[in-house]
């Protein structure tokens, strides 16, 4: 089953990448691929920008990072920000740990104590045992989940964040396009097939403000696209 784009509706299809686990030699390739994709959609600037706007009365001492994948991608965030925030206790939580000893070191040497959750999202965040968390990072992730899964997933980062920053595919022309031009990256088959998908499940309009509205609490929201491919959505907890 393949989907087209659409202004009007989401369509959400299981991506390959998700399916593949760390030792797959295509999944490594297309890990890689990433890293270059992010560059491309200029990722870290859209990130810092995106934080920036729920103006933290202090840095956050407690990041929660959804879909961490390799970690890398967050690690390139904090050394953007160094040396404004410094000892920060970071979780990253995927269904495996992707963390190489490389990366692990890194996030050390900037001060921030790291570790890994392996683990469902939406299971993990509804867990009794799930820790309070300052912020909530989710990159390239939300839009992997259908409006049902969305909404449990969305409810369970509430409960466990003061604040949710997200960063997922702009569902519209620009994106559709540039989904079917990172061939001109070098990227391989899963990525290529992957990509299209995103832009197919991503976001447009208001639309995780609309399955926003049904968590508990107070919030200030923001939702917004980011060029050249990039939909962006926070939320603050009233009174942070």
């Amino acid at each position: 089953m393949t989907c087209t784009v659409s202004p009007a509706t989401r369509c959400v299809l299981p991506e390959e990448l998700d399916g593949l686990d760390a030792s797959d030699l295509r999944g490594q390739r297309s890990r890689r691929d990433l890293r270059r994709i992010h560059t491309a959609m200029r990722s870290v600037s859209i990130l810092k920008r995106a934080v920036a706007r729920v103006r933290f009365a202090q840095p956050p001492r407690r990041i929660l990072e959804l879909g961490a994948g390799d970690g890398t991608l967050l690690l390139r965030f904090a050394r953007a920000l160094r040396p404004r925030w410094s000892s920060v206790d970071l979780t990253l939580l995927d269904r495996i740990d992707l963390l190489s000893e490389q990366t692990r070191q890194a996030y050390r040497d900037l001060g921030w104590n790291v570790r890994v959750e392996c683990a469902d999202a939406s299971t993990w965040l509804h867990t009794s045992a799930t820790a309070r968390y300052d912020l909530c990072v989710a990159n390239l992730f939300l839009h992997h989940f259908d409006a049902r899964e969305l909404a449990s997933l969305l409810a369970g980062a509430a409960s466990a964040c003061d604040a949710l920053v997200a960063c997922e595919p702009e569902r519209g022309t620009l994106a559709a396009l540039g989904s079917r031009l990172v061939v001109f990256l070098g990227a391989n088959d899963v990525t290529r097939d992957d990509a299209v998908k995103s832009v197919a499940a991503g976001f447009t309009g208001h639309e995780l403000s609309a399955a926003w509205a049904s968590v508990d609490g107070v919030w200030r929201v923001d939702e917004y696209a980011a060029l050249p491919f990039t939909h962006c959505f926070t939320a603050c907890r009233d009174g942070r």
